[in-house]
């Protein structure tokens, strides 16, 4: 239960060790220690299961009590506030804090026309075949995909062979998600689904949180990288992925999509076979074991045609 979580940080170039929100909380109910088993048999059917515990919580964050929380949260966690679009004083509850906008210049989006980016300021995986490379964070346990997608026989089919970008979110990061490259999206698809915690210490427990969670799942079209699956997934006291685009409407590269309510979560997104390479790093930091953190905007992979 005292394992640390270490992750690679492209900005810093190095390894490190991620702070985790609730980590103490995790690790009881989620480990494989045999108390931590007892606690989660007893707690995790209320917690996740159940709508009003996430809805009760949630409701909470949006008071303007919660608000006193926001500057011990940004000094724990060395959140930049100078990347905030509003001043802190600004905000009127820790959810207005959570679901923030960044100023333009905050991340700077790469424009070339083959290259797709990350869609959000998270920690990363990849696997360029989904088959091969999906056993993620235990060796030998995939993610369900026909579940994932709901068991829509026409998506498992048209991503089968496919490659996959897992990124999550944790609660101290920008929440609002982005389009990876210029696209038209269709209308989004919501799946029902418990709330577990998408955490690394959660998922090396149960790998198909991620495929049970409540989701959306939406369809981008594109000149150049076929079609994509995007997926936003709920995960603990994060009952509320809100949408903010228009299907059927032209997006460019870096405009947002949506946002998370708070909490941590995650999205998954899915490409045709032989579509994208992904960057070197990504790959090489997915097969050592690592999560790679990096911010939206930043190179995520080629088209695999160039």
């Amino acid at each position: 239960m005292k394992k640390s979580l270490l992750i690679f940080d492209r900005l810093t170039k190095r390894i490190e060790e991620e702070k985790i929100y609730g980590g103490f909380f995790l690790k009881c109910v989620y480990s494989s220690h045999w108390f931590s088993k007892i606690l989660g048999a007893l707690f995790l059917p209320f917690i996740c299961r159940i709508p009003f515990s996430s809805k009760w919580y949630g409701k909470i964050q949006k008071t303007s009590i919660s608000r006193t929380k926001i500057k011990p949260f940004i000094e724990k966690f060395n959140v930049d506030s100078s990347e905030f679009l509003d001043p802190v004083d600004s905000f009127n509850s820790f959810n207005d804090f959570f679901i923030r906008k960044l100023k333009p210049s905050a991340r700077e989006i790469v424009q070339d026309e083959d290259v797709l980016v990350m869609p959000a300021d998270g920690r990363y995986l990849a696997s360029q075949n989904i088959y091969e490379h999906s056993d993620l964070w235990v060796k030998g346990k995939r993610i369900n995909f026909k579940e994932l997608l709901g068991g829509d026989e026409e998506l498992i089919k048209r991503f089968d062979w496919g490659s996959m970008l897992l990124a999550r979110l944790a609660p101290v990061d920008y929440h609002r998600f982005h389009f990876p490259c210029d696209c038209i999206p269709g209308e989004p698809r919501l799946i029902n689904g418990p709330l577990f915690s998408v955490n690394p210490i959660a998922l090396k427990r149960n790998i198909n949180y991620l495929s049970q969670n409540k989701r959306v799942i939406t369809l981008l079209e594109t000149e150049d990288f076929g079609t994509i699956a995007y997926i936003e997934i709920g995960a603990t006291y994060v009952g509320s992925i809100h949408q903010t685009y228009i299907p059927g409407k032209e997006y460019k590269k870096g405009d947002e999509k949506g946002y998370f309510s708070f909490g941590g979560s995650s999205l998954i997104l899915l490409f045709e076979h032989d579509k994208i390479l992904f960057e070197h790093d990504l790959i090489e930091h997915t097969d050592q074991g690592f999560e790679t953190k990096a911010l939206m905007g930043q190179i995520m992979a080629l088209d695999n045609h160039i």
